[in-house]
């Protein structure tokens, strides 16, 4: 739709809106004019009296007309309700024009025009059952409540109407009873717009109170005609007239009221003590049995009400019994028969509020995806149904026993002891074991078990579920069949969850912060390079490890945004340390950052940024980098090379040690794994792996660092095999961006004092080690 459309709808709209706001000052200034030249002429002539009351009573009933046909152009969703009031209204102001018209006649009550009265009635009625802002479910039992809660009240307002009403008119009969109809019919019409707003039919309370404020100030104006009725003539004065005015008018404003587009709350049933109440009456009226003539005006109102209280009794009977039937088979898995899911959350919640002993296991059978793949979905069926009587047979009679859904299957227990629970699991699983048949081929299922004890302060049972399914792929993944839950294997627990929220929050706040490891060179000692190690910040639990966040980073996809952090740190510390000493610095790069698009520019950005030269840095790749995306990590790689950036290969020895990325790939320095390096000089198979792997790399013309250097030992080992590059804490250990400077400075002057002295020897090299790992 062009947008020129939209605007000239919505310009349309605020037309019509203000047309409607200027038709409501003037209905309302036409009716406060004339009530005051209709009280003014009271002592005129009969005649022009009547000539002054048709003349204001048709303009404003002309403009309360044309501000609802404004209404039907507004919004035309609604037209067949708004037309329907129109109707009623246009026809009691037809009414009212001819019963007015006949009173210069002394036209006795009731007259030709009250016909047109009661019709129009019909009109409201139907506008109240269309003009809903929502459509019931239980249509029956809606109305079935409304018919009840109106015929209750129409027998209270019975008896305090009838009475005074007979007793200031002094009629019985027919006349009686039309004076009575109207205010009944005021009356119930006002309760069916309060029975729709309990039934949460209509969610306008505004709109709601509108219409009843109009119904009541029509029962009011009806009730006056019927006290005033004392001569069987139409005698009625201004009130009266303003009454029924504004009782038009405020219908119409309710009428005029926006949609409600916005679902603002739940829906929800209400209404039933009025619905009792009103019953309760009825059956009050039919016992006392009031004399005749209170009688001919109660009896019938109770009766329809009580019919309509049997009607919803019966109703409520059947819908009771479909939802017991419905609930039953909500709570049963189809296949197995067993209860499911939702019977366990329900045996869960239950036990937590009764406070009882409590245990819950997860089943997951193993390899139940090939049974279903190669023999069907049919014979799959036939296991899990095998399977659940396996299970149901395993057990004691007071364990429950229900089918989650797939292959999965849960065992809630009243029992809390740990052992009691693994040898019930185990008594589970070996009975699982036992062969079936199924399509002529012998199975023997197998499974894995988690186990989880309900604790005090599990806020619901949502939580026991999701510590017995971690637990359930803790027994999987470790192949021991069955696992008790364990809080430091769980990697999915609320406290993790919350600690990646605060990581992703430190992160935008510069909580992160990265400290430096430095790098020795073997041959002169002297400082060569920094490694950047990342801190987090945390403002109440203080410095935080990188082991103790990174696995929550990952898995809350905050890696990337960490990498730009540590990127951009670790390049403003090079342009800081550039000048003062020749060295590089070193920062980490997991593979799924490595082969992001977004690493590498923002790497290239903060080097250009910083004018820095670009060899000085050095990007540090695990070996399943290689694993990932050979092809595409090959292409980042020489991409580094291009713009001149250093790569090491870290923790070279442990992972997929392959000789053809150190031929193929540009790399310009080895990393020698930690575990290769402690106790290397005790350690002959180490050394010789530390030994042939330097060989290596200064034959492929790579520089190899070792790192975890822990003991003078291993230090005078590993400079003795021509190691390049030394890290590890008998060195240094990793330290604040504060201190770095200085601490390079007093290095390279202990130092100095130690090399003055020619006969220093390695043994001389550890000592002054020694003394600064003391210092540090």
């Amino acid at each position: 739709m062009p947008p020129h459309s939209d605007t000239s709808r919505s310009t349309r709209a605020e037309r019509l809106r203000l047309a409607q706001r200027v038709l409501t000052g003037t209905s309302w200034a036409v009716l406060a004019v004339g009530l005051v030249i209709n009280h003014l002429a009271q002592s005129a002539s009969p005649q022009t009296h009547q000539q002054i009351l048709l003349t204001m009573l048709s303009v404003f009933f002309a403009l309360l007309a044309l501000r609802l046909g404004l209404v039907i152009k507004l919004y035309p969703g609604r037209r067949r309700a708004l037309f329907l009031l129109l109707a009623g209204i246009a026809t009691w102001a037809a009414g009212s024009a001819s019963v007015n018209a006949s009173r210069s006649e002394s036209a006795h009550f009731p007259a030709t025009g009250e016909w047109l009265f009661l019709l129009s009635y019909l009109g409201m009625a139907g506008y109240l059952m269309l003009d809903v802002e929502r459509v019931q479910r239980r249509a029956a039992r809606g109305w079935l409540d409304i018919v009840v809660i109106c015929g209750g009240t129409s027998c209270v307002a019975s008896l305090l109407l009838v009475t005074p009403i007979r007793l200031a008119s002094g009629q019985d009969g027919v006349s009686l009873l039309l004076a009575l109809i109207y205010p009944l019919a005021d009356v119930a019409l006002a309760l069916a717009v309060l029975g729709q707003l309990l039934l949460q039919v209509r969610s306008d309370t505004r709109k709601s109170l509108l219409l009843v404020g109009g119904f009541v100030t029509l029962a009011l104006a009806d009730s006056a005609l019927g006290l005033q009725e004392t001569a069987n003539t139409y005698d009625f004065n201004t009130l009266s007239i303003a009454l029924w005015a504004s009782a038009f008018a405020l219908l119409t404003a309710a009428a005029s009221r926006p949609d409600r587009a916005v679902l603002r709350a739940v829906p929800r049933p209400g209404g039933n003590a009025i619905v009792v109440s009103s019953g309760t009456v009825a059956l009050a009226v039919l016992a006392i049995r009031p004399d005749e003539t209170l009688a001919y005006y109660t009896v019938p109102p109770a009766m329809v009400t009580m019919t309509a209280v049997i009607a919803r009794m019966v109703l409520a009977l059947r819908e009771a019994n479909k939802a017991a039937e419905a609930f039953a088979l909500s709570q049963t898995d189809d296949l197995t028969k067993l209860p499911n899911r939702r019977a366990v959350r329900s045996w869960l919640w239950a036990g937590l509020a009764e406070r009882k002993p409590l245990a819950l296991m997860m089943l997951d059978l193993d390899g139940f995806k090939e049974i279903n793949d190669s023999l069907g979905h049919r014979a799959g069926d036939t296991v899990l149904s095998l399977v659940a009587v396996r299970i149901r047979e395993s057990v004691d009679a007071d364990v429950r026993v229900a089918r989650l859904g797939g292959d999965e299957f849960a065992i809630v227990l009243h029992r809390t002891d740990e052992i009691e629970l693994m040898e019930t699991a185990q008594r589970v699983l070996a009975e699982l074991a036992r062969p079936i048949s199924v399509d002529g081929i012998e199975l023997r299922p197998s499974g894995s078990i988690g186990v989880t004890v309900a604790l005090p302060e599990d806020p619901d049972g949502g939580e026991i579920l999701r510590r017995a399914d971690v637990a359930m792929y803790q027994a999987k993944n470790s192949g021991t069949g069955v696992a008790l839950y364990d809080a430091q294997l769980d990697e999915f627990s609320r406290s993790r969850l919350q600690l990646a929220e605060e990581l992703r929050r430190g992160i935008d706040e510069g909580q992160i912060e990265v400290w430096y490891q430095p790098q020795l060179d073997a041959a002169t000692m002297e400082v060569s390079g920094l490694e950047g190690l990342v801190r987090w910040r945390h403002p109440t639990q203080g410095l935080i490890s990188p082991v103790s966040f990174l696995s929550a980073a990952r898995r809350a996809g905050l890696m990337g945004a960490l990498s730009d952090a540590v990127v951009r740190q670790a390049v403003e510390k090079l342009h800081a340390l550039i000048e003062m000493s020749d060295v590089r610095v070193a920062i980490n790069c997991a593979p799924a950052e490595l082969l992001s698009p977004s690493f590498l520019p923002t790497l290239y950005s903060a080097i250009e940024e910083w004018e820095l030269p670009p060899d000085r840095l050095v990007l540090e790749v695990t070996e399943d980098s290689f694993i990932a995306d050979p092809q595409r990590t090959r292409d980042i790689l020489l991409d580094l090379r291009e713009h001149g950036v250093q790569v090491s290969i870290d923790d070279y020895g442990t992972g997929f040690s392959s000789l053809t990325y150190l031929r193929n790939l540009p790399i310009q320095e080895l990393k020698i794994d930690r575990s290769l390096i402690a106790n290397v000089a005790a350690d002959d198979r180490s050394r010789m792996i530390v030994a042939s792997t330097i060989q290596l790399a200064h034959a492929l013309d790579m520089r190899i660092v070792a790192e975890g250097i822990e003991n003078a030992a291993d230090l005078a080992c590993l400079v003795a095999m021509g190691i390049d590059t030394l890290q590890g804490y008998h060195l240094a250990r990793p330290m604040p961006p504060s201190e770095v400077a200085t601490w390079v400075r007093e290095w390279k002057f202990s130092n100095a004092v130690l090399a003055s002295d020619e006969n220093a020897d390695t043994g001389k090299m550890t000592q002054r080690a020694g003394a600064e790992e003391r210092r540090v």
